[in-house]
């Protein structure tokens, strides 16, 4: 009984860490999600996110998205803001990490990044990071949530 026990204590604790090794790198859907960004290719953006509730936050009204469309409900509001604003040609470019928290299933990621875009044919950059949360769906690492923070957009150098 008491090796049984010990058999289910170990197997109960050793489970998160078993889902996070096979999950894959925790990055794969962030890179997924924008570079599918910057094509176009929202069927992509979309695979990159958990299923369930989504959070976002982002600089543009109405500034929050929850549920299960958010991602979708994004995306069309970033569309409809870059057509009243004339954003043109949004991309956003990212590096390594600066934090990376994974804590069995669930993780915590900061990617710097630039958005780089036109306003009326303006060339405009902005410095700034995502921050995201992850979480293992299916045997991959699939977006909870972001939230987008940059600098006040200026010139593009």
């Amino acid at each position: 009984m008491k090796k049984a026990m010990f058999a289910l204590l170990v197997s109960t604790l050793c489970a998160p860490a078993a889902i996070a090794a096979t999950a894959g790198d925790v990055t794969a859907p962030i890179r997924q999600f924008i570079d599918a960004f910057n094509s176009g290719d929202t069927k992509a953006e979309y695979a990159a996110c958990a299923k369930g509730d989504i959070v976002i936050i982002d600089e543009f009204a109405p500034h929050l998205w929850v549920g299960v469309h958010a991602p979708q409900q994004w995306a069309a509001d970033y569309d409809k803001h870059a057509q009243a604003t004339g954003v043109t040609e949004g991309r956003v470019t990212y590096g390594l990490p600066t934090r990376k928290e994974i804590e069995g299933d669930k993780a915590y990621v900061i990617v710097p990044t630039v958005y780089l875009y036109k306003e009326r044919g303006k060339a405009l950059t902005e410095e700034g990071q995502l921050t995201l949360t992850l979480r293992v769906e299916a045997g991959a690492w699939k977006i909870t949530g972001w939230t987008w923070t940059g600098v006040t957009p200026h010139a593009a150098k």
